[in-house]
């Protein structure tokens, strides 16, 4: 029974120290960094900056000032809500300084890997039941057969490995940000892991679409609860790479200046989509690529390695999309393709979905279709490569003629001629250059 993705319940607000489960020192020191680099005094401004709840940050503030690193300045802000406003004192600013020297992170409070693991449970990829109505409405801008549909579906529901493969120029890539565009719900994405006394830092813009938060109003007696805010909620994110994709992409990346670590782009994709696109143009063969992935495919987890040579585990939650122009046949041993759930076809239109994209590309770029100009091409042209239709051939022909029309200075039209000049271009020659 296909069901609406349900709504990812959010990790609720720490209540007090005592929940965050980070050490005393490591919270303390990243709230001495945090005014020390950010100058702030107030305890509101300093929560925001830190993402903990105010009373949560209090207790840190008082913690700091009972080890006379942190001191009242004795006035009180009328613009803060006749707030009292808090310095560092001579000790908090060395060991601001000495904390800085072992580690620049300041800022969000980090979640510790094991609460984090618990939010990656909650919000699991795999929870997802993509119904046919909602792949169709994200895949409608493409015109593909219900039979690929019918294969799509179930692997995009069960949060599996899927390897897109066949001939080039069908739409691979647009079918995978297609299934991206069907998920729909958000999830809680960490602005910072930690592990053994290390940040790892995860929210990254580039790769995560942050979903705007209505700001709480002051005035207000009563606050809206919120979730906990060292997170960010966002889109299911997205991470797409090609044929630049190497394997020390997928390791723990180390900035020795600032002493931290950012997490690689697997665990940045947690809770949405991974895709390797044009698999088999990489620098490392792909057979290499999928033996990295063998056992987060299977075992949903991921190992990672610290600086210091140690190895920790963390979650693998993330529906990998392989695609190909290559036979898996070619690129893999059948171990390899084992480990992949499914494997997709995609291969080029029929004619009569061949002649739906040319309609809908010519219509939504403006050039009328010609009946003579038609009967041209597929009697006369397409004969020549074996009535071999692909995706990207009417964009390609059309655009093509586009180009002509503005160049020779007419209204865009189509004729058998202006086809026969798009034709050139789309494919080369088997010649022999003479040097």
């Amino acid at each position: 029974m296909n069901m609406q993705p349900t709504s990812v319940i959010a990790p609720p607000a720490p209540k007090g120290l005592g929940d965050m489960q980070l050490p005393l020192v490591m919270m303390r020191d990243i709230l001495l960094k945090t005014l020390f680099r950010k100058n702030l005094d107030m305890v509101t401004e300093i929560a925001e900056a830190i993402c903990l709840p105010l009373s949560v940050t209090q207790e840190l503030v008082d913690m700091a000032r009972e080890q006379k690193l942190l001191e009242a300045t004795g006035t009180l802000n009328a613009n803060n809500g006749n707030e009292m406003g808090y310095q560092l004192t001579d000790a908090g600013r060395a060991r601001a300084l000495d904390a800085l020297s072992q580690s620049e992170y300041f800022g969000a409070m980090p979640v510790p890997l094991d609460v984090y693991r618990e939010q990656v449970k909650r919000q699991s990829i795999r929870n997802i039941q993509v119904t046919r109505t909602q792949l169709t409405n994200a895949m409608g801008h493409l015109v593909l057969p219900d039979s690929l549909l019918d294969h799509l579906g179930p692997a995009v529901s069960a949060g599996r490995s899927i390897l897109m493969y066949g001939p080039p120029g069908n739409g691979k890539s647009s079918i995978s940000n297609g299934i991206r565009d069907s998920l729909g719900d958000t999830v809680y994405v960490p602005r910072a892991i930690e592990y053994s006394g290390q940040v790892i830092t995860v929210y990254d813009p580039i790769v995560h679409t942050a979903i705007e938060q209505e700001a709480d109003d002051p005035t207000q007696l009563r606050r809206r609860k919120r979730f906990d805010s060292r997170y960010v909620q966002c889109e299911r994110p997205t991470v797409v790479t090609g044929g630049e994709l190497s394997l020390s992409m997928l390791d723990l990346v180390y900035n020795p200046t600032a002493r931290t670590y950012q997490a690689p782009l697997q665990l940045k994709s947690t809770g949405g989509i991974f895709i390797v696109d044009d698999l088999g143009r990489q620098a490392e063969p792909p057979q290499a690529l999928i033996n990295r992935w063998i056992v987060p495919l299977e075992e949903g987890k991921d190992i990672l390695g610290l600086q210091s040579g140690e190895k920790f585990e963390v979650p693998f939650d993330t529906l990998v999309i392989f695609s190909t122009n290559f036979h898996p046949n070619e690129i893999f041993d059948q171990a390899a393709l084992r480990r992949i759930f499914f494997k997709i076809k995609i291969d080029g239109p029929n004619q009569e979905n061949f002649l739906k994209i040319f309609a809908l590309v010519a219509r939504k770029k403006g050039i009328p279709l010609d009946e003579g100009a038609l009967v041209h091409l597929l009697k006369v042209k397409y004969p020549t490569i074996d009535n071999t239709y692909a995706n990207y051939q009417p964009v390609f022909l059309i655009d093509q003629m586009i180009a002509i029309c503005e160049f020779e200075g007419i209204p865009y039209q189509m004729t058998p001629e202006l086809i026969d000049r798009a034709w050139a271009n789309m494919f080369v020659k088997d010649e022999t250059i003479v040097k």
